[in-house]
């Protein structure tokens, strides 16, 4: 079902250490009031604002400046202005939640802030209502302002998403399953040629020859006695539209030495207001009849 591939969910924090360009995200609630300033979808369409409480905690900033907020466009199932007040409610309480916008004749949630797709996830569905991710990024003219790359085993199971935060900057949201308990470094690299697995995929994607380390360099997973890992940061001179048909590699060592456990190619997705499809034309079924199977390739 091609047509339902962007809805996929997951995705939270590891613990990982100081990298250069690497930052961890910590969700957390800034001084300020939010809200949008651009209408997204169709304007004539009724919809409600939503600012979060407000707190006197700063978020954690890097070289001085704020860590990023992202767009994030949910598709949630919603029927009545008591959905709405659940939702509104429901997010409000969410560390990192800057700006909720609710669209109920599209059935669109819209959250602007720092909290990671699967804090976001949980939050909705904890409301007993069935919700979808269709969209992330931000509200400018990038040509290509996210990107999926989705492992789909038959060991490691996995689901890697990347936003663009402005053309400096861009958002890194992964979970997976099934790897071995340890350390792994993974990086974003030159090829999507899956034929020999991750030993086919090139060296580290580095469009910068001046750069102190590569571009697609990752760093490290940390994978917990499950064979889980989390992550959500951001990376410093990365740019979405550069890596559509290249791959993310996971490898079984964190130096990147042995020929790689895993590797997916990273296609494009799809970014703010651009997929409020609620029908899948190959089959005609529904985003609501689809089972989680349909949206997420990981296990997790």
């Amino acid at each position: 079902m091609g047509p339902l591939r962007f809805w996929a969910r997951g995705g939270r924090l590891t613990r990982l250490g100081p990298k250069p360009g690497l930052v961890r995200i910590s969700p957390i609630l800034g001084p300020d009031k939010l809200c949008l300033v651009k209408s997204f979808g169709n304007p004539s369409l009724a919809s409600v604002q939503m600012d979060s409480p407000s707190s006197n905690q700063k978020p954690p900033a890097q070289n001085g400046a704020a860590l990023p907020e992202l767009l994030t466009e949910f598709m949630v199932d919603m029927k009545c202005d008591g959905c709405v007040n659940s939702v509104k409610n429901k997010l409000q309480s969410v560390d990192g939640v800057k700006n909720v916008d609710v669209d109920l004749s599209n059935q669109v949630v819209r959250v602007l802030g720092t909290s990671p797709v699967r804090i976001l996830t949980e939050a909705l569905e904890q409301t007993g209502r069935k919700a979808r991710l269709i969209g992330q990024g931000m509200p400018e003219d990038f040509l290509v302002s996210a990107a999926v790359a989705e492992f789909k085993g038959p060991s490691v199971f996995g689901v890697v998403r990347l936003a663009q935060v402005n053309m400096e900057l861009a958002r890194i949201e992964a979970n997976f399953s099934g790897l071995p308990p340890g350390k792994h470094g993974w990086s974003i690299n030159e090829f999507g040629d899956l034929t020999r697995g991750a030993a086919s995929t090139g060296k580290v994607f580095n469009p910068m020859s001046d750069a102190k380390e590569p571009v697609g360099d990752l760093g490290t997973l940390v994978v917990d006695e499950k064979g889980e890992a989390f992550f959500s940061g951001v990376k410093e001179k990365l740019r979405v539209a550069d890596l559509i048909g290249r791959s993310i590699a996971v490898y079984g060592t964190e130096d990147k030495s042995d020929e790689g456990v895993a590797a997916a190619v990273i296609a494009r997705s799809a970014g703010v207001g651009e997929n409020y499809k609620k029908l899948c034309t190959c089959d005609g079924t529904t985003i609501w009849e689809a089972t989680n199977a349909d949206f997420v390739s990981s296990k997790v």
